[in-house]
């Protein structure tokens, strides 16, 4: 792990003094100004926070039977991810949660699929007490434990000038998480005029991605919103492949105490309750079923997918939304059939895999030709509601004429340029 320790401090350009938080170096793709609001001054990363939160996110030593650390589901090899449909931790417990990147989750509003924490810092400390994730019994047991190995005793009081305490322990896994930003795509280099950066597949399926697919409803990117994210929470039918959410939320309105985090926290990693997203943390009936719209930012190489890991492949994941999504009562209302074709979906599978940073270029390879491999088996696919000759769906979203205006051959700054010689 010392590469990483190498890379986080060199992306403030090598001139960081101790103790200082000099604004990073951020990659083609990440927005200066939305890292500016994103990252409150008073937590801006310094060399030695990170190292330090660096160690301890994957220190094993912070479970209850030192086999498990951050690190365990949010693999840096992985995008930070483990490719398990959901987590697994102490014991070989089994959540009921898919493990999201920490890529860009700087910038993310709230944490966790449903938005249970507001702060990496907040985030940071679940984990390590959740029953099955690693176990720890109490802020005191983690914090009398990282007292009685003597490095930490060291570097907490040259970092923060006292003994270990859970806050600081918290500070120094999100500074370190804070800077574990992504960009550097092939489309990053596109919308910055490099005509050459897509192919004409991916050229096509950003295209759709912007017009019939509707995908940019929630999950636009440009320059200023770098995520592909809207930030808020949507049911799109996924946990209703296994749940009667009425009865569901009428049970967990009679246990979940509002605002009772370390509750919440194991409600939805432990119980049947997970299903109910973010209405374990609002008990507002519009969030029944709804979690957070995550980022596709490296999508190609961060499944399986959705909140609860169920589709593995990207096909799957366009063929759910392709039929319009599984029907519910609770149902987000901009969930209708989008009439792709399998060309058309191919293009699209193709884009997103364009999202890919260059660092993770040989796992991008890898995870495309596992995910085409499966191509074949595609059991979200329902061809007949896609095109409106089952259910009742609605209307297809219109299909603009690309010789007139065509999304995938406008730039940042206007008509996509071929680089110059």
């Amino acid at each position: 792990m010392k590469a990483l320790t190498c890379m986080a401090v060199l992306a403030w350009g090598g001139t960081a003094l101790a103790g200082e938080a000099s604004p990073p170096k951020l990659p083609i793709g990440v927005s200066a100004a939305l890292y500016d609001i994103s990252v409150p001054p008073d937590r801006r990363p310094t060399p030695e926070r990170v190292a330090l939160g660096e160690k301890l996110f994957n220190d094993k030593r912070l479970s209850a039977d030192d086999s498990v650390s951050c690190a365990t589901c949010h693999d840096p090899k992985r995008a930070f991810t483990d490719g398990k449909a959901t987590s697994v931790g102490i014991k070989n417990q089994v959540g009921q949660r898919n493990s999201p990147t920490v890529l860009n989750a700087l910038f993310a509003a709230t944490q966790f699929w449903d938005g249970r924490a507001g702060t990496l810092e907040e985030q940071a400390m679940l984990p390590i007490l959740n029953p099955i994730e690693m176990g720890m019994p109490s802020p005191e047991a983690v914090v009398a434990k990282v007292k009685g190995i003597p490095e930490y005793r060291t570097e907490f009081q040259k970092v923060f000038g006292r003994e270990p305490n859970y806050d600081d322990l918290a500070a120094a896994i999100a500074a370190f998480e804070r800077m574990q930003f992504s960009g550097n795509a092939r489309f990053d280099r596109f919308l910055a005029g490099d005509s050459k950066a897509l192919n004409a597949s991916e050229k096509r399926g950003w295209a759709l991605f912007n017009g019939k697919a509707r995908c940019n409803t929630c999950h636009a990117g440009n320059a200023v919103s770098p995520l592909f994210s809207d930030q808020k929470f949507h049911n799109i039918g996924i946990a209703a492949h296994k749940q009667d959410f009425s009865q569901l939320a009428a049970e967990a309105l009679k246990v979940v105490r509002t605002g009772d985090e370390k509750q919440i926290d194991e409600l939805a990693l432990e119980t049947k309750f997970s299903e109910l997203g973010r209405f374990l943390v609002t008990k507002n009936e519009n969030d029944i079923g709804s979690f957070k719209t995550p980022t596709l930012r490296n999508v190609g190489v961060t499944g399986p997918y959705m909140h609860d890991g169920s589709l593995t492949t990207l096909w799957d994941v366009i063929d759910h939304y392709n039929k319009g999504g599984i029907a519910n009562p609770f149902l987000d209302g901009g969930m209708q059939r989008l009439g792709l074709t399998e060309p058309e979906i191919d293009d699209l599978v193709a884009f997103m895999f364009a999202l890919t940073a260059d660092d993770f270029s040989a796992l991008e390879k890898q995870e495309l030709a596992r995910q085409r491999a499966r191509k074949n088996t595609r059991p979200e696919r329902d061809t007949a509601a896609a095109l409106g000759k089952k259910g009742n769906l609605g209307d297809l979203a219109p299909n603009p004429n690309l010789d007139i205006k065509n999304p995938a051959e406008l730039g940042l700054y206007g008509p996509v340029r071929s680089p110059e010689k």
